[in-house]
């Protein structure tokens, strides 16, 4: 086999010539969206070879993905060429225009010219069209593939919000009223929102100390997005510390990280993460702090300072999945997710971070220090003297009739954990709900279901 340079295929001698490389990748990307690198061949073609360790692949790899954006991950690979160590480096991506070390350059031939500043427009005129983003791309799957249960929930849910005035009827006529079909097919948005088996995956781990080197618990959540969102939710809850407060007669356990704040984190982690990233979404818990991480990149030339404001416009990867969020009341407003967050974390006295990092972005919520003895901290106070914060009785009801929709199945045990009320407190809920006919219970206390209504 010859070997050539192309308009798709690059040579390097070594990677000692690494950032002419990542440029490279960046111009064939620019052009033709794919194309291979090869490392140990000189461009003239004559296979000269290459030293290659795993150390060698991983700075390859990295590389390219920390100085490219948006992030490219690329497949880095040993190969044998007439008898001599090469590298293989296989990319694509359809999120062009893609700079290299804050530049623009397109192939041209087998050489890398700089984008004027009127081409580089047009490409970003392009990149915003929505039939290039990757939840507006056909799914490998199909309506049937769709969790119907969880999708006449969210329509359940849905109307309850007053933002859409449809009922469920069949899975593929709810899909398509929603925008996640394309003639007759599912979208991607469609398969991460509905579908138990799809590219969202989120990590989460308890660690005995400040870093990563000791955890105590670590799962992997999969399945579609509501369901994962409250997976994540309880297991925030019961790895956070709570204390008890009492007004009047009734007991009230209190987070010490508003519920609120952290749910909100997960579903802008969820619905702003770049889908195309195969790294999953992550929370962890530290000794001092909670992280909730998403690999997607900030919007260019703006700060989480631009947003916290209150006046700045959101800018959404996911608009198909942010809307189906905002439809479900998910999302309450486009744009105000790290206000909301701030506002609740100033209001309960919860310090909080947000940060760009070259990976993703990163929401850090401090914890209040725990006993000396490392035991769980649970502290009775009485309502006044450290000012109450318990939540309405109709915000209450809301998430429990949210939590129900999701899953009519729900033990009155589960919803006390989720909502952060006692038991007896969401029993009193539910009888309330069933005596306004907003919610009635389908067969037998046991093996029955519950049913939201209206």
């Amino acid at each position: 086999m010859t070997y050539r340079e192309s308009e798709k295929i690059e040579l390097k001698r070594s990677t000692a010539e690494l950032k002419e490389a990542v440029i490279s990748v960046s111009a064939i990307l620019n052009k033709h969206g794919k194309g291979r690198l090869y490392f140990g061949i000189r461009n003239d073609g004559e296979v000269v070879g290459q030293e290659v360790g795993a150390q060698t692949l991983r700075d390859v790899s990295r590389a390219i993905s920390e100085n490219i954006e948006p992030h490219v991950y690329p497949s880095v690979e040993e190969v044998r060429l007439r008898g001599k160590n090469c590298i293989l480096v296989t990319f694509g991506g359809r999120d062009a225009p893609y700079l290299a070390y804050g530049r623009a350059y397109i192939r041209v031939a087998d050489e890398d010219r700089q984008l004027a500043p009127a081409e580089l427009g047009r490409m970003f005129l392009a990149w915003g069209d929505e039939a290039s983003r990757w939840e507006s791309q056909l799914s490998t799957k199909g309506p049937r593939d769709v969790d119907a249960k969880a999708l006449k929930g969210f329509v359940a849910r849905a109307n309850r919000a007053g933002r859409i005035g449809f009922a469920s009827g069949s899975t593929r006529t709810a899909l398509n009223k929603l925008g996640l079909l394309s003639g007759g097919k599912l979208l991607r948005a469609g398969e991460v929102l509905f579908c138990d088996d799809n590219p969202l995956e989120i990590q989460a781990a308890v660690f005995a100390g400040t870093d990563k080197r000791t955890f105590l618990d670590i799962k992997q959540f999969k399945g579609d997005a509501f369901g994962l969102l409250i997976k994540s939710e309880t297991y925030l809850k019961e790895h956070l510390d709570w204390r008890v407060e009492f007004g009047g007669i009734e007991r009230k356990e209190i987070p010490e990280i508003p519920v609120d704040a952290l749910r909100e984190a997960l579903v802008n982690s969820v619905c702003h993460r770049d889908y195309r990233n195969p790294k999953g979404n992550e929370i962890a818990v530290f000794r001092d702090r909670v992280e909730i991480y998403n690999p997607g990149d900030f919007p260019a030339g703006h700060t989480p300072e631009d947003f916290l404001t209150g006046r700045e416009r959101s800018i959404l990867r996911n608009p198909l999945i942010a809307e189906t969020l905002f439809k479900s009341k998910d999302i309450e407003k486009w744009g105000s997710g790290l206000k909301r967050i701030a506002d609740e974390c100033a209001e309960h006295r919860v310090a909080v971070k947000f940060e760009v990092i070259k990976t993703g972005f990163l929401v850090t919520f401090a914890r209040t220090p725990v006993e000396a003895d490392g035991g769980p901290r649970l502290t009775d106070t009485r309502k006044g003297r450290r000012g109450s914060t318990e939540k309405s009785s109709e915000k209450s009801s809301e998430k429990i009739l949210r939590l129900i929709g999701m899953n009519p199945d729900i033990s009155a045990k589960e919803l006390a954990q989720q909502v952060g009320l006692t038991s007896r407190a969401v029993e009193k809920q539910i009888d309330r709900l069933k005596k306004d006919g907003r919610l009635r219970r389908v067969g037998p206390d046991k093996g029955g279901h519950w049913e939201v209504v209206g």
